[in-house]
């Protein structure tokens, strides 16, 4: 095993000298199957054959640190996360008891009690779970526990029909996750957003009491805080009222926009009333720079997750539930990802990632100048936090169809990754200000390019 480590290290180390400067090495699906040879037959245990799939992969895998890899709510990944994404690989453990993982286990308890003192439930638990789209449906789990106290034991039949509440920007897990609930997505009800991208507080309250008028039960509202697309913030004060009047259960959203708990002015911009909460989940992964996945979710009470959660005979492996984490847990095995989060958080501190958001803030700040300065480029909508949503201005007959072909090529040549999504029925470059290698000048350089081959395709 020595030698398998010493040889991965290597070739770990010079993939990374190699690609320090390169995006990506395009191929089509085509040709990258070609190229790896997947049905190659190899002699059983021959670790030279083994090792050329290893390269192969670090080769033609986008180097997600460039600071052009600006094509999802990720990119790159912080050192420390690194370090404990492989220790975590070498100890092979599951994080479901104490026995199996006794350090993994105080170390997730430690950053769970960190968060929840940092969104300030005073009174809270909170699980490492496999992502917010996992994470949003244990909230809306718990909410229809909740509000039907025998649906775990008796399913939903003969019950009143339970309603959730969305933003018609909010992300799809919701919709998976009435699905999985047996809640169906038709008594998922999505909320038009108003101009600022924000939901639209007045038809949710129509919404709300024309289903309480007709016999249904009203149970969950989610406030999406950075939605994919635009990066609005739905207006959690506003959403406190009409939880006052209606008590339904409030969850929060903050995959993505999330990370600005770590610091207060911007805390306090987007995410007043976030105390009020009735849980909240939000992604390290993203912003935040931690390697994938690394999530977390809170509830502002305790003892919710166990009685949501835990379920059927697990005494051959769970010996005490106030310390074995999966005892509260959806999963059995439970993928070890504390040590990553926390080596992290002791490297970077609370003051660290504070720094990181505000700068990324600025950096959108700046990304909004440029473009609106630019006589080749627009904004179709105005940014509301991290996220740029503009297209290169032309005069072609489709310009959906230019952007979509200046997209390709930006990638195809190795210049850049961005990623793309429709306001209405624009096509529009979605950037999204996460990656800690990009600064004003190389998003300068990156958006000359970028006008610099929509030119030459308007030409064509």
């Amino acid at each position: 095993m020595h030698n398998v480590l010493k040889e991965t290290l290597q070739i770990l180390t010079e993939s990374n000298l190699k690609k320090n400067n390169k995006l990506v090495n395009y191929q089509s699906a085509d040709e990258l199957k070609a190229i790896l040879d997947l049905d190659k037959n190899i002699d059983p245990q021959q670790w030279n054959e083994i090792f050329i799939w290893v390269k192969q992969y670090l080769d033609y895998s986008p180097n997600t640190a460039h600071p052009n890899f600006i094509n999802r709510m990720w990119s790159g990944s912080n050192a420390p996360s690194i370090v404990g994404e492989i220790v975590t690989a070498f100890s092979n453990t599951s994080g479901c008891t104490f026995e199996s993982a006794p350090v993994a286990t105080l170390m997730e308890k430690y950053m769970i009690e960190q968060m929840l003192e940092i969104v300030d439930f005073k009174q809270g638990e909170g699980q490492m779970t496999t992502g917010s789209s996992n994470a949003n449906m244990i909230a809306m789990m718990v909410a229809r526990n909740q509000t039907l106290t025998t649906v775990k034991q008796t399913g939903l039949f003969n019950q009143k029909r339970l309603f959730a509440f969305v933003s018609q920007d909010a992300h799809y897990s919701l919709d998976k996750a009435a699905n999985i609930l047996g809640i169906g997505t038709d008594c998922l009800i999505k909320i038009p957003t108003l101009d600022n991208g924000k939901m639209d507080t007045e038809i949710l309250a129509e919404k709300i009491k024309w289903v309480q008028d007709n016999g249904g039960l009203c149970f969950f509202v989610c406030a999406t805080l950075g939605t994919t697309v635009r990066g609005a913030y739905d207006d959690i004060e506003k959403l406190l009222k009409l939880k006052k009047k209606y008590h339904f259960w409030l969850h929060g959203d903050g995959a993505w926009g999330g990370a600005v708990i770590m610091n207060d002015k911007l805390k306090d911009k987007y995410l007043s009333g976030l105390n009020q909460l009735d849980s909240f989940t939000m992604d390290f992964h993203k912003m935040l720079g931690s390697n994938l996945m690394c999530n977390f979710l809170l509830l502002n009470y305790q003892h919710l997750l166990s009685c949501t959660c835990a379920d059927g005979d697990s005494s051959y492996i769970f010996r005490d539930n106030d310390i074995d984490l999966g005892a509260n847990s959806l999963q059995c095995g439970r993928r070890v990802d504390s040590l990553k989060w926390f080596l992290d958080w002791k490297f970077y501190t609370k003051q660290g990632f504070s720094d990181r958001v505000e700068r990324y803030y600025a950096l959108a700040e700046f990304a909004q100048s440029f473009i609106e300065q630019s006589k080749y480029l627009e904004m179709v909508v105005k940014c509301s936090s991290f996220n740029l949503c503009f297209r290169f201005k032309s005069n072609h007959n489709n310009q959906n169809n230019l952007n979509q072909c200046l997209r390709d090529k930006l990638h195809q040549e190795q210049i850049a990754l961005l990623s793309l999504a429709y306001i209405g029925d624009k096509l529009v470059f979605r950037l999204l200000i996460s990656n800690i290698n990009l600064d004003k000048m190389k998003l300068s350089n990156l958006f000359e390019r970028l006008i610099t081959i929509g030119r030459e395709i308007e030409c064509h």
